[in-house]
């Protein structure tokens, strides 16, 4: 019997963890699952393109988009941790959950995420697999989808930049996309999260809600906005008055001065 190729796409991602854990283990550092993350949707969108044979418009759409996205972070996030230690974030992970983190780790940081990546690319399937033809609301998820790559890709870039500055250690950045928003980087692959639910939705998968409700629940309250600001303010004693100034997720007017006095006194 054939197997569905969403199950498909989860066993792979399942086993392309595994191949990485080994590899974590033997650098000692877990922090690889970063660049990881975005390879596992498009290793789950290649598996859908192969199930469809031959593609119609909108799979080929949405496939190209999702390897844009996907191998543009995979290789930023690789090349920013290149030579560095363990991220913070998880040597806190480490930390917590010794003794065996090592084997731990198989299921604490490789395992969920790549559950979570496959339940997130559940919008891939409909929009990749259908075979309804392109319509309006593919052209307003198209749209959506590249509001959220010039945030992302553009607060990245920005921030890099900032940082090998050497002038810059220990200030924050409050100019660009990051003057309107403290997570341009988090609201972009928002964005981009909602505009691949609306090319399924298109495509008449609308019971996949549960991904772009999911990433916005991790980005705004588990892995994105809430962990990074947890502790940003004992590193960076200026991001008080940043947070103060800035919007924290959705893009906006800064405070004016006014305002912001009146909220200090």
């Amino acid at each position: 019997m054939m197997t569905h190729p969403y199950m498909i796409a989860l066993y792979l991602i399942l086993v392309f963890g595994l191949g990485a854990w080994f590899f974590s283990v033997i650098r000692k550092d877990v922090s690889i699952v970063d660049s990881l993350w975005s390879l596992f949707f498009l290793l789950s969108a290649a598996v859908f393109a192969y199930a469809a044979q031959p593609l119609t418009e909108r799979g080929l759409l949405v496939l190209a988009l999702v390897a844009i996205w996907s191998l543009r972070l995979s290789v930023f996030i690789t090349a920013r941790n290149w030579g560095e230690p363990e991220d913070y974030r998880y040597r806190q992970i480490r930390a917590n959950n010794e003794p065996n983190f090592t084997v731990k780790s198989l299921y604490i940081v490789f395992g969920l995420q790549g559950v979570l990546a496959w339940i997130i690319a559940l919008p891939l399937l409909p929009a990749v697999t259908s075979g309804a033809p392109l319509g309006l609301l593919d052209g307003i998820a198209a749209a959506l989808w590249v509001v959220g790559f010039v945030f992302e890709a553009g607060g990245d870039f920005q921030l890099s930049r900032f940082k090998r500055d050497p002038d810059n250690k220990g200030r924050v950045l409050d100019s660009g996309f990051w003057r309107y928003t403290r997570h341009p980087n988090y609201f972009g692959d928002f964005c981009i999260w909602w505009a691949f639910y609306l090319f399924a939705v298109s495509a008449g998968g609308w019971w996949s809600i549960v991904s772009p409700v999911l990433m916005s629940f991790l980005l705004l309250k588990v892995s994105g906005v809430a962990m990074l600001e947890k502790t940003i303010g004992k590193r960076r004693p200026e991001y008080a008055e940043y947070i103060e100034r800035t919007n924290a997720f959705f893009p906006g007017p800064r405070k004016t001065s006014a305002h912001f006095e009146e909220n200090r006194s």
